[in-house]
């Protein structure tokens, strides 16, 4: 069986986040009951049957390098063309430079089916409209008028270029340089691990890329951002992909080393102000995240359909317990059984939190709310770091429901299990995120976002479970603050595990309030994912406070 669109959960997850309300704000007027129903329906259509039929394809038949030339998979280009010619690239770009100035939220269910139906292929949209995002705010208008309008209707794609081989996730050691000529600016250095860095699924792709100015200072206070098409003024800029990386997953997305000024410099123009370019690509980089965090749930939410499918078709054995005359589908075991229920709960929990966050975003879009900005700031790194991750856990647990059957590639969902894992590393490992979040969500402020968030979990009077797991959350994020004082890296050391506290709770009350929206498949979710999965936070409290001295008590030559 192909992707099905889950849109009655969608819809649950939306009116939760708040959807409703969001349509009533003056900036989101359009986003009509109606307008979001079949804005739903038809994204849903083009995910189910140009999107997925093309998911084993490029996985079978990975992108390639010819002649100079990015080959992607058979159908691809044509798909790009149905996304393109939809609209859907920029359904949530405002309307200034041609976007439908849709809500985020609703942008990123949309998103939510693509990434579903096939994850390699719509990454290539994400990238573009975290592109369009960055040009947004910082562009200047002229950069604005040259290039959304071509990326915003799909005509034209969008990268990020961060990573170069001896920096990593160090970019204050980038050494790529920009040298001024005239209006413009010559561009030479390398990147690596660009995803969809070539190919030839549109007429330009508009590279954002990070590197040095003659003058700038030392490390990351040294960095500016500029935008480098890749056929400027007609003619072929000094860049290209030298190579194409063989990857675990995703092989249907070409993931290229880039070189910029092989024959004098690539020309490019400096986007916002000299030295901070950084900040500049932080801005897109977090807009990604969400994104990133979204693939997750995507992913985990494909997977748990494919498992769901297998064990009512799989007959083997007769279940404990079972009523029925002879052997029966797995489906009736009591383990199989748990899987499910377990890999469905966490996927609504996971899109009930990304929901949230992308609600919060749509306030601060509206009216530059600022206790939704911490929000989203405070739950960006949850939202990236949580989610990839339990979508690991998910998928891995939709490959045991297969059994042998699903280490076989035949099966698709070893495809799932490799497409997967990249989710927790890139735009920010786990641990980056567990970082940002210690750094600069609690210590940097002493707490006020998270207690604020806090404080709203507190007013949804919820059950006596969920209560106490956000009494244990607030007291283990006192223990990190007063920690901190002590010795910074316990505090650290604390970091990822405190990330997925903060996810379990937030996801438990995210599901709680689609339960409130009268979702009852919700209802029974939720008190599944309280037994089974909030609990773990407790757990986690004692991990944090009685065990992150122990990562320091070892001396490093037992390792």
């Amino acid at each position: 069986m192909g992707y099905k669109a889950p849109l009655k959960n969608i819809a649950s997850a939306l009116k939760a986040a708040g959807l409703g309300e969001i349509a009533q704000l003056p900036a989101f007027e359009a986003a009509t009951a109606d307008i979001v129903d079949g804005i739903l329906v038809e994204a849903a259509k083009l995910a189910e049957n140009v999107f997925d039929p093309l998911y084993r394809t490029g996985d079978l038949h990975p992108a390639k390098l010819v002649d100079g030339k990015v080959e992607v998979a058979p159908g691809w280009a044509e798909a790009w063309k149905a996304l393109a010619d939809g609209g859907w690239v920029g359904l949530a770009a405002t309307p200034g430079h041609g976007g439908a100035g849709m809500p985020d939220v609703l942008g990123l269910a949309v998103s939510e089916l693509f990434h579903s139906a096939n994850m390699a292929l719509a990454l290539c949209s994400l990238l573009t409209q975290d592109a369009i995002y960055a040009l947004s705010l910082y562009g200047s208008q002229e950069q604005q008028e040259k290039y959304l309008p071509n990326m915003i209707t799909g005509k034209w794609t969008g990268t990020m270029n961060l990573t170069e081989p001896q920096a990593g996730s160090d970019l204050g050691a980038l050494r790529s340089s920009a040298t001024p000529d005239g209006k413009y600016y010559r561009i030479k250095g390398q990147k690596i691990f660009i995803s969809y860095g070539d190919h030839e699924m549109t007429e330009n792709i508009i590279h954002l890329v990070l590197a040095r100015l003659p003058d700038a200072p030392a490390g990351v206070k040294g960095i500016s951002l500029f935008v480098v098409p890749k056929i400027f003024d007609g003619r072929l800029n000094d860049v290209h992909a030298a190579s194409l990386e063989h990857k675990l997953g995703i092989h249907g997305s070409p993931t290229a080393m880039m070189i910029f000024g092989d024959k004098g410099g690539a020309i490019a123009e400096l986007v916002g102000e000299p030295h901070r370019g950084l900040e500049y690509m932080f801005a897109m980089m977090n807009h990604a995240r969400l994104d990133v965090g979204l693939q997750g749930m995507a992913l985990a939410s494909r997977a748990t359909q494919q498992a769901v499918n297998f064990a009512r078709e799989r007959v083997q054995g007769k279940p404990i317990g079972f009523v029925g005359q002879g052997k029966a589908s797995i489906i009736h075991h009591p383990d199989v059984r748990r899987l499910l229920v377990s890999m469905k709960a966490r996927v609504c929990a996971m899109r009930g939190l990304l929901y949230e966050v992308a609600a919060a975003r749509d306030l601060v879009r509206a009216n530059g709310d600022e206790k939704a900005l911490r929000k989203v700031e405070l739950l960006t790194p949850v939202a990236k770091g949580w989610c990839t991750e339990v979508a690991n856990q998910v998928v891995s647990d939709a490959l045991q429901v297969h059994g042998g059957m699903g280490y076989m590639e035949e099966t698709g969902i070893a495809q799932v299990f490799r497409d997967v894992r990249i989710l927790s590393i890139y735009e920010g490992t786990t641990a980056i995120q567990a970082n940002d979040l210690i750094g600069r969500k609690v210590l940097r402020d002493n707490g006020h976002a998270l207690k604020e968030y806090l404080a709203q979990l507190a007013s949804e009077n919820d059950s006596a479970e969920l209560q106490t797991a956000r009494d244990i959350l607030q007291k283990t994020s006192e223990w990190i603050i007063q920690a901190a004082t002590r010795d910074l890296r316990l505090a650290y050391g604390a970091g990822v595990s405190f990330l997925h506290q903060l996810g379990f709770v937030s996801g438990a009350y995210a599901l709680a309030r689609q339960a409130k929206a009268g979702d009852v498949e919700a209802a029974h979710m939720l008190q599944f994912y309280v037994a089974h999965h909030l609990s773990q936070a407790a757990a986690l409290q004692v991990a944090i406070t009685q065990g992150s001295e122990q990562i320091f008590a070892a001396d490093e030559a037992v390792l």
